[in-house]
């Protein structure tokens, strides 16, 4: 099993394909092999992958007491990718994994070489920043979502109503959620993890980046709203907005993913 000893924590990572590095980093309760399944076959004949279990899930372990702000989620990626890539790296996220990017662009701008941003935004505000202090409440008072009813809670946060209402495609999705909801990686993450989501907030620190940057937005995102994203693209200098019509917040993992890696391959071409 392989795993990098960080200065806070043991953290389980994996590697497939070959060329220049890539580190995946994931969202808010997803595990590092989640971009196995969708993600990573499309570029291991050119890129070399890196994924790797965030503190707070998975395999990854971590000594440090919570809450754990985004500094320390950045501070591990960016000790890893100075462990394992054979230098600067494009960075790939989505989510609170765009936001850990983020971070590592402010404070290791020295491991990326470009950086792809999902479903992101420099703060938490307005009705994601309340949605995420109500799960986080829910789960300190000793609430729980299990089976077909947190399906269904997280389905509509993460998919376009037209996936929801696809009699083909929504029993797949439905399978994929189901198979993360029976892991626990979703509940082990609300406490560990969305404190992080929900308190980061990154806009006085972006205009210093100088790093090639990519925000990419979901015309359909809910939980990242594409305006979120346009705001973040202004402060970072330089960086280049895209907007994907049709899309929600996890279309890249069940339901777009052919069109998303074809785009987020064209981006990464350009700095290889």
């Amino acid at each position: 099993m392989p795993q990098y000893e960080g200065s806070a924590s043991t953290i389980f990572y994996e590697q497939s394909g070959q060329g220049p590095d890539i580190v995946w980093v994931g969202g808010g309760g997803t595990v590092g092999r989640d971009w196995q399944r969708f993600q990573t076959p499309h570029f291991d004949a050119s890129f070399r992958s890196t994924t790797f279990d965030n503190r707070g899930v998975g395999l990854t372990t971590c000594t440090a007491p919570m809450p754990w702000p985004v500094e320390a989620f950045g501070d591990d990626v960016a000790e890893l990718a100075k462990g394992v890539c054979n230098g600067p790296a494009i960075f790939i996220g989505n989510s609170l994994g765009a936001a850990i990017i983020q971070q590592v662009l402010i404070d290791h701008p020295e491991v990326v070489r470009a950086a792809i941003l999902m479903g992101s935004g420099a703060w938490s505000t307005g009705w994601g920043w309340d949605y995420q202090e109500a799960e986080i409440e829910f789960r300190k008072s000793g609430g729980r979502l299990d089976g077909l009813m947190a399906v269904t809670h997280y389905a509509a946060m993460l998919y376009p109503a037209r996936v929801l209402g696809d009699r083909v495609l929504w029993p797949k999705i439905k399978a994929l959620l189901m198979e993360w909801i029976d892991s626990g990686e979703g509940e082990d993450s609300v406490i560990s993890q969305w404190e992080a989501s929900l308190r980061f907030d990154q806009r006085a620190k972006l205009p210093q980046v100088r790093v090639p940057t990519h925000v990419i937005a979901f015309g359909e995102d809910i939980q990242a709203p594409p305006q979120d994203g346009e705001e973040l693209a202004r402060m970072v200098p330089g960086a280049e907005f895209h907007l994907l019509d049709g899309m929600g917040h996890a279309s890249w993992y069940g339901h777009a993913h052919d069109e998303i890696n074809a785009y987020l391959e064209k981006l990464a071409r350009r700095y290889i």
